[in-house]
């Protein structure tokens, strides 16, 4: 992925694609977001802590569809770009030098969703 990559237009694609995955397995997929809700809902920990949660995970396992979700996700929740740094640090002490490299994505996703600092 180049520094160009759209983070806001990866997001989309990626959602309409599983929208298309959802037509060709329905059940799978209505599971699959059921699971989603599930886990992100409010309980001991708020919604905006587990999609950074999701997002160190996305990170350290190198999904840039991901990433652009999460960060988005996160954003929405109220987390903060201080909060996404943070957690792009614990991303690369679990992932190391790959996850250096897919955290300096998460971070260009931040700017396009909110623009520069």
């Amino acid at each position: 992925m180049s520094d160009s990559q759209a983070y806001p237009q990866l997001r989309n694609d990626v959602l309409r694609r599983m929208g298309e995955l959802g037509r060709a397995v329905p059940g799978t997929m209505q599971g699959f977001q059921a699971l989603h809700d599930a886990a992100v809902r409010e309980g001991a920990l708020s919604p905006k802590m587990k999609e950074l949660i999701a997002l160190g995970i996305a990170i350290a396992v190198h999904c840039e569809g991901c990433i652009a979700c999460h960060v988005h996700d996160a954003l929405q929740h109220g987390a903060s770009r201080e909060e996404i740094a943070e957690t792009v640090g614990v991303a690369v002490m679990m992932g190391g030098g790959p996850s250096v490299v897919y955290g300096s994505m998460a971070m260009a996703a931040v700017e396009q969703f909110q623009g520069p600092k």
